[in-house]
Formats: structure tokens, sequence, C-alpha cells
């Protein structure tokens, strides 16, 4: 049995993480559950899996499941704060731990459990923006297995060679090709753009996410912290990665070889994909998505990216070619951005330009150590609200 510890459980990546857990009751323990404030769901989970702790970093709502789950009878012993993330992250019975809490709130606990020598399967991408020298430091210094999950770096990395590791450049790669669906909005004019609301924005063509990582992609900026978490974990030059547009969502990226050859790992836009695939590796299990059928699908598209509507991609490439705490000010400044959207405080079309004024503030700055780190993200979300003030005025008025 190996045991798995499943932080950011309530998040759609965790409940697909649960769900295929759940196919193989004899071969993966629920060691431990995490979330921030969802104390309704995360004690459903815990009634299913009763495992030995869990933990919510909003105090008030862990009081509520601690009286949940006692009312019901589980003796999963129910923990409070953000520590309690790091705790269940350096848990020593589970081998296997899921980083799937979006955000910079997922990686002080991403770090810990690099250190702890875990098999990391990584979905908070927002780690290797912000801080990835120190996570690619904390794998080598625990002698952890890093496996990303995000589907266009778990697509690359089943392409490379098995004896590649986190940071290190993969032999005989001229180029990496991450696909983008282009979001709900790629064929929109320019115009229309501004009338966006949130829901439009939620409602992506082809994958089930959570509204933060939605927002994201509908705006391309999902696919720029891609580009830099993909510079950061193949050990890739920015301008050897190329974002390409395919609509259909069928092939997740491609990798280039030396010698002329692309190889391209496909499959249905189902997130079990590749987390099944990174909690069996370098084995296969069923992971419950349907299988891909090419005569169905017909045809297959691709275009580049339009520059113009969608900015994001020009910002977080800019970023991630000044390097050092450059990203780590992007993922902050979009975090602020997405947040005022989602609450209709910010025009989808200004959430760009909200970034972009916080990133002409950055001057300079390397990445030493997570205190570094994190003053410069809360900087960085310091003048993300200062530029949001700018934009009151042309804040989007939804109908009544």
């Amino acid at each position: 049995m190996i045991g798995v510890s499943v932080l950011g459980a309530t998040g759609s990546v965790g409940c697909n993480t649960l769900d295929v857990l759940g196919r193989h009751p004899q071969r993966f323990r629920v060691i431990s559950l995490a979330a921030h404030r969802n104390h309704r769901l995360l004690a459903e989970q815990c009634l299913r899996w009763r495992p030995l702790r869990a933990a919510l970093t909003d105090v008030a709502a862990a009081a509520v499941l601690r009286q949940t789950l006692a009312a019901a009878g589980c003796d999963t012993e129910v923990l409070e704060g953000d520590a309690a993330l790091e705790a269940l992250a350096t848990d020593g019975e589970a081998a296997v731990v899921m980083a799937a809490i979006s955000g910079a709130a997922g990686l002080r606990s991403t770090l810990a459990a690099a250190r702890a020598g875990k098999r990391l399967l990584l979905a908070n991408k927002e780690s290797v923006v912000m801080a990835g020298p120190l996570l690619l430091g904390a794998l080598q210094q625990g002698g952890g297995t890093l496996v990303p999950i995000d589907s266009e770096h778990n697509a690359i990395f089943q392409c490379l060679p098995a004896d590649w590791r986190a940071g290190a450049r993969p032999a005989g790669v001229r180029r990496l090709l991450l696909t983008a669906s282009g979001g709900p909005f790629l064929d929109w004019p320019a115009a229309a753009l501004s009338a966006v609301t949130p829901e439009q924005a939620c409602a992506h063509p082809r994958w089930n996410m959570g509204p933060k990582i939605s927002v994201d992609s509908a705006s391309l900026m999902n696919k720029g912290l891609e580009l830099i978490e993909a510079a950061v974990l193949f050990g890739m030059p920015v301008d050897a990665i190329q974002i390409v547009v395919h609509p259909q969502s069928i092939i997740h990226s491609m990798v280039e070889y030396a010698d002329g050859s692309t190889l391209a790992q496909l499959g249905s836009p189902d997130m079990r994909t590749p987390i099944a695939q990174a909690l069996a590796w370098p084995e296969r299990i069923d992971a419950g998505v349907e299988f891909l059928d090419l005569i169905k699908a017909a045809r297959l598209d691709f275009r580049a990216p339009d520059p113009v509507r969608f900015p994001a991609l020009r910002l977080a490439r800019s970023a991630a070619s000044s390097g050092g705490l450059a990203p780590c000010w992007l993922n902050a400044a979009d975090e602020v951005a997405v947040r005022a959207f989602l609450d209709k405080q910010l025009n989808f079309v200004d959430i760009p330009a909200v970034i972009e004024a916080v990133m002409d503030k950055f001057a300079g700055g390397t990445v030493v150590d997570l205190q570094s780190v994190m003053a410069a993200d809360a900087e960085a979300r310091g003048h993300a609200d200062a530029a949001l003030q700018r934009f009151a005025s042309r804040r989007l008025r939804t109908p009544a």
C-alpha cells in the first residue's frame, strides 16, 4: 500500500486525484487530506476515506470540521492553520504528496514535501514560477522525485528519456511545444472582450477547472505561467519553448528532438490521465477516462496565439527572460487582478493591464531564500492593489 497525502483535496485536481485513488483501493491509502475552508466537502471526503489526518488552513472552518467528524464517529485528527499543511506534506506515512493548492498559498508545503524526499506530484505551478531555484534545491536536498501534473508538463515528461530529473535539460531535446486550447474567447473579436463576465471566462470549452485557472486559461496567462514552469523544470531556454494553440486539446504537448523527431502525448482532455500516470509511474493504471477516438476527433488544428488580443503571453515571456524575482512579481500581480475580476471589480481586458503596470515597477532581484520570495510577493501585491484603484472607473457594469 502506497500512502498518499492530497493537499488541495477539495479543488478540481484534488477531487480527480481521489477519484483515481478510489479505483485502486488495494494499491493506495489516503493518509491525509487538506484544504483551505471547504469544511463540508472535506468532511464528506474524510468520512469516505478515513484518513489519519485532515487540515484546514481556516481556523474557524477547522473547528466545524472537527465537530462534524466527532459527531459522525470519525477519528481523523483535524489540524488547522498554515503550519498544518507543512506537517501533512512531511508526514512519514505518506510516500506521495499531491501538491494541488493553487497560488502562493501552496508554496511552503510544496517545498516541505520536496525537502522530505517525497514523490511530489506537482499541480501547483506557482511554486515553480515563484521559487523555481528553491524547489529544485529542495528536491536535490531531499532526494525526492518530481512528476508534473499540469497536462502539458506531464505530456512533456512522458515524452522524455526515462532518466530525466527535474531541472536538467534532457539530452537531445531541441525544443518544447506547449499546446493551448485558446480558452473560451479564442475567436471572439477584440472589441467584445471588454464585456466578458466571470461566468463566461470560467466556462472553459474543454477542461473542468477551478475559477482562477479558468480565467488564466481565458487570458492565456495560464500558458504564460506554464512557459515559465517548463523553462525551470526542463532546463530549457525561454526561446526554445513555443506556444501552439490547439483548440481540440487532444495533443497535450510535444517534444522536438535534434534528429528531427517530434514526440507527442495524446489523450482526452481529462486531468485524471496525468494524475494516474504520476501516481503509478513508471507503471500504468486505469484512470477512468474516456479513451481517445481519433476517427471521431477527425482533425487536429494548430495556430499561433494572437499577441494583440492576448498580451499576457508577452508579459510572461518577458518575466521568464528577466528571471530572478520577476516571475514571482508576475504571479502575484496576476492573482490580485484575477481575484478582482472574479469579484467584478475589474474588466477582463484590464487583467493584463494591471499586471503590466506592476511589472513596470519591478527593479530586479534574485531568489535567495523563501523570505526573499515572500517579500517580493507582498511587494508586488501592494503595487497590484494600487494599480486596481486606477482602473476602478472602468469596472465591468453587469446588467441588473
